[in-house]
């Protein structure tokens, strides 16, 4: 298929905005269409059909609007469709248990009181493992899977949202969908892996660039500070991989983060 049978919005060599920060982005690089975050396995045939990817000159986010034009079946279609779990094996069962390890170690002593979502949950692994464990509620909701399409009512004093961050094209807008559903105090839990100290060298050859995975937004530190601030949150970091963003969080909730 061809960039206007896919629907793929075509590059042009000006810069654009920032979807965060609307600073300058210019073209950074480009991949094939085929191209998965490097996981180990044997990476598909090429597709032949390029994928740009620019950079904000002041936030570093990294990211392509290729994907802008794209309705929620586009993307099932052509990139979480069947062959998904292919280029995202641990989605099914690996991710989410150690997911639901992390977050019974921080909040186990809180898990009586805990109202959690988690956000693009899947399969409702998480949350599963959750409640047996004694969580009294944790529900999952994620647009993409049609068992947990109903969005939830009210509001969570802790929202999961696992590796999903990277996979939106509207960075802002979809985090604003996951504040509406913030209580506060309360916090989100987020993975996403920002960019290294050592990306101008790496590139466009960084392992977690991979539009077949919808790896199409790859952010900094920066670039998530300016994102969640925009609806009045700030961030903290576990580390590369993990952070938390909140308005106030809870006296009784004690962790460390940097």
């Amino acid at each position: 298929m061809s960039l206007v049978e896919l629907r793929l919005r075509a590059a042009t060599t000006a810069p654009i905005a920032c979807k965060i920060c609307d600073g300058p982005s210019a073209l950074y690089g480009v991949t094939d269409l085929n191209r998965p975050c490097d996981i180990g396995l044997k990476a598909p045939a090429l597709s032949g059909i390029p994928i740009y990817y620019r950079r904000c000159a002041a936030c570093g986010f990294l990211f392509t609007d290729a994907f802008d034009d794209w309705e929620i079946s586009e993307f099932k279609a052509h990139i979480y469709n069947d062959e998904y779990l292919a280029y995202d094996p641990e989605y099914e069962t690996k991710r989410p248990s150690n997911n639901a390890t992390w977050v019974t170690k921080i909040w186990s002593a809180h898990k009586a009181n805990v109202r959690l979502l988690d956000y693009g949950g899947g399969n409702d692994l998480l949350c599963t493992t959750l409640r047996a464990n004694g969580f009294k509620e944790a529900i999952t909701y994620d647009p993409m899977v049609p068992e947990h399409a109903l969005q939830p009512t009210g509001k969570f004093n802790l929202i999961t949202c696992f590796e999903t961050l990277e996979h939106l094209p509207d960075p802002i807008e979809g985090i604003g969908k996951i504040v509406e559903f913030v209580d506060d105090p309360g916090a989100v839990l987020y993975s996403t892996l920002i960019q290294p100290d050592d990306f101008n060298q790496k590139g466009m050859s960084w392992w977690y660039v991979g539009p077949r995975n919808g790896h199409i937004s790859i952010f900094t530190k920066e670039a998530l500070a300016a994102a969640w601030g925009k609806y009045g949150f700030r961030t903290a970091s576990f580390n590369d991989n993990l952070h938390l963003a909140f308005r106030t969080l809870p006296e009784s909730w004690r962790m460390q983060v940097k």
